[in-house]
């Protein structure tokens, strides 16, 4: 297994302001503990309120910010991912469209609900942003020429109450792995709220 450099997602995670953000869009659904999807949702981010910014960051945030390689860890993609109609196909293009493609989302949420074990109802939160990578020096100081842009999705699972108010994410991943400053779509990063009684079923999507 791959580890993360914890320098590089609090690089990420520094963006998540809302003076500094690039996030562009939001979706996701509300899911019965059963799978079944009661909701979904997608908007620009810049139409929300002030206070729908600062709380969609903040939920945001936890992934990246999460302890590296405890919480936080980065699995390979297998060669299953890797066929037509694949799992890594399937991000990828919910990435490409920027959460704009509702069917792509939609066969994603149906993934997650027969595989997803809950006691209780739950929400899957996209985010999807971008981050103008910064030239560094030799010494480490950032210079204001951008190298690239990476692209990447975020993406939170968590418990919902009966106004759907979200709490902090169980689960989660980010897609394309943010690796040596540069983005590797051969990489996910995968979050998990408790070590050790991890949702082993973010993995066996990964399968699909």
């Amino acid at each position: 297994m791959l580890k993360i450099n914890r320098e590089e997602m609090l690089e990420l995670t520094r963006r998540m302001t809302i003076s500094r953000t690039a996030m562009t869009r939001i979706a996701g659904c509300y899911m019965d503990k059963d799978g079944f999807v009661d909701g979904t949702f997608n908007t620009n981010f810049l139409k929300l309120s002030q206070a729908q910014k600062s709380q969609n960051l903040a939920l945001a945030k936890i992934i990246p910010f999460s302890e590296t390689n405890v919480n936080l860890k980065r699995y390979r993609f297998p060669q299953s991912a890797y066929i037509a109609g694949g799992i890594r196909q399937l991000l990828t293009g919910i990435k490409s469209s920027a959460l704009k493609n509702d069917a792509l989302l939609d066969v994603f949420y149906e993934i997650m609900g027969e595989q997803y074990c809950s006691d209780h109802d739950y929400a899957v939160f996209f985010f999807h942003s971008t981050y103008d990578i910064p030239m560094k020096t030799s010494d480490r100081e950032e210079l204001w020429d951008s190298e690239e842009v990476y692209e990447y999705l975020i993406c939170a699972v968590c418990p919902v109450d009966g106004d759907y108010e979200p709490g902090k994410p169980e689960c989660g991943f980010i897609f394309p792995a943010f690796c040596d400053r540069t983005e590797d779509p051969d990489y996910i990063d995968i979050y998990q709220a408790d070590s050790e009684k991890p949702h082993r079923e973010l993995e066996r999507i990964l399968q699909v």
